[in-house]
């Protein structure tokens, strides 16, 4: 391991540390590091010669007083006592918004699923009237076959213009959805606290 990925997960291992007491850490095993490679040793050894990370954590946690570590908070009674009292208010609007945010997003793959289904209907518009246009085109109504014919190609512009559409749209749409995932996880997640 070099001295940046050591210093790295150093640093996020004692994440648990207020920044200035972290910073002073890294900087102390900073210049460890860079003294042992003056002395002769490459930067791989210098690292390995300081030890395992989880024996500095252990260390470092040892000597930390806890007024230098980042206080936990702790909730009040009275907080506690106000979130309880509040929650009919507060559950009935997160589960509102909730409900709102949900039937947006229905509605939007609703729209989306339609459209996919006028893209099949003009699909299939195209391929009847072209069948359609070539029966009355060799029969007895040469000109009539020509329109429906024309009316088929038509359809056919159609489709591939919605279908083209739906595509984009729908690719967004699953995009977007695994953003707001990863975005709701994201604030659920809890951060590593040594």
């Amino acid at each position: 391991m070099n001295k940046q990925e050591f210093l790295f997960q150093l640093g996020q291992h004692l994440s648990g540390l207020s920044n200035g007491e972290r910073e002073e850490q890294l900087n102390f095993y900073r210049e460890m590091i860079d003294d042992r490679m003056e002395d002769g040793l490459s930067e791989e050894e210098a690292v390995a010669a300081i030890g395992s990370i989880d024996t500095i954590t252990k260390h470092i946690a040892d000597e930390v007083s806890p007024s230098e570590a980042v206080p936990k908070k702790r909730w009040k009674v009275w907080e506690i006592t106000l979130l309880i009292l509040g929650s009919p208010v507060w559950l009935s609007l997160l589960i509102a918004a909730l409900a709102v945010v949900f039937s947006l997003y229905a509605s939007l793959w609703a729209v989306i699923i339609s459209a996919w289904a006028v893209f099949v209907s003009a699909a299939i518009c195209c391929f009847a009237l072209t069948v359609a246009g070539i029966i009355l085109l060799f029969g007895e109504h040469p000109l009539s076959g020509v329109a429906v014919i024309g009316a088929g190609l038509v359809c056919a512009g159609v489709a591939i213009l919605l279908f083209l559409g739906c595509k984009k749209v729908t690719s967004i749409t699953i995009l977007l959805t695994k953003k707001a995932v990863l975005l709701v996880k994201r604030c659920f997640r809890k951060k590593e606290v040594t």
